[in-house]
């Protein structure tokens, strides 16, 4: 499917002016590029990864590890997306108090949900295509929920 501006209007679920880098915990969601069932299956009532869904929860996992001011709390890997829930931690764990920051496209906020979900799918990217020898396979839709 093509993009056509009259028929896709793109419009972001976020809070217009909300600092996405302050302590807090978030529920998001990141599915797979077309929705593709990549990340193994459904048996039984219970999930069974596949290499690739190993690799993403191998990375989900990594990403609190990564980052001190981030907890990766309860999560689930689908056929074709991943739930999970990250918590920014606030001062206690090494973030200097600073004035709040929106993002722009050209300049990420270290320390925001947008950063770490784009870290996150980036590593997860690298790897699967790495596993599978296709240097440029898409994985992800973009953004995430």
């Amino acid at each position: 499917m093509t993009y056509d501006p009259e028929e896709h209007h793109r419009r972001s679920i976020r809070l217009k002016g909300y600092d996405y880098s302050q302590a807090g915990a978030y529920f998001v969601t990141v599915c797979t590029h077309d929705r593709a069932c990549v990340f193994g299956d459904v048996v039984d009532g219970e999930m069974r990864l596949n290499e690739y869904g190993a690799i993403v929860k191998d990375e989900w996992l990594r990403t609190d590890t990564l980052r001190g001011n981030v907890v990766i709390d309860e999560y689930i890997i689908m056929p074709n997306h991943i739930h999970g829930i990250v918590i920014i931690m606030g001062n206690g764990r090494g973030m200097a108090r600073r004035a709040p920051t929106l993002e722009s496209f050209s300049r990420p906020v270290a320390g925001s949900l947008s950063t770490i979900m784009r870290s996150f799918k980036s590593a997860a990217t690298k790897e699967i295509n790495k596993m599978s020898g296709a240097p440029n396979l898409p994985v992800w839709q973009r953004n995430y929920y």
